[in-house]
């Protein structure tokens, strides 16, 4: 009667004694295992691009008074005519842009064009 449940317990033993260990949010394909990974970029993205990507969004943004001339020293409120609401959703648009959260205290300080272009150079994720 042992023999039969040693048997029976052999293959479960061996199952579970040479698992390979596997990362906490891997998972396991058909033939090998796939750990998620985040993969960042050689190099920042430049200030220059980061202008030419903000006014870019600034001008699509339908709610500006004066999207022709756009410099990085045009101020939200004050030349573009936006109120507190058009301006975090025009924060919205930059973050989707470049693919970033910029946080309700710092985005409540960025008033102008060039103070965005500034926190976005200093964000390491922003693509």
């Amino acid at each position: 009667m042992l023999r039969t449940v040693f048997r029976a317990a052999q293959p479960i033993a061996l199952k579970t004694a040479f698992q390979p260990l596997v990362a906490k949010n891997a998972y396991i394909g058909a033939t090998q295992v796939v750990t998620p990974a985040r993969f960042y970029s050689a190099a920042s993205v430049d200030k220059k691009e980061i202008t030419t990507r903000v006014i870019d969004v600034i001008k699509a943004f339908d709610k500006t008074a004066a999207a022709s001339e756009v410099t990085p020293q045009t101020y939200f409120h004050k030349d573009l005519g936006l109120d507190s609401l058009d301006t975090v959703e025009l924060l919205v648009a930059i973050e989707e842009e470049f693919d970033i959260e910029i946080p309700d205290k710092i985005a409540d300080e960025l008033k102008s064009v060039g103070e965005t272009v500034d926190y976005i150079a200093s964000n390491p994720e922003a693509n």
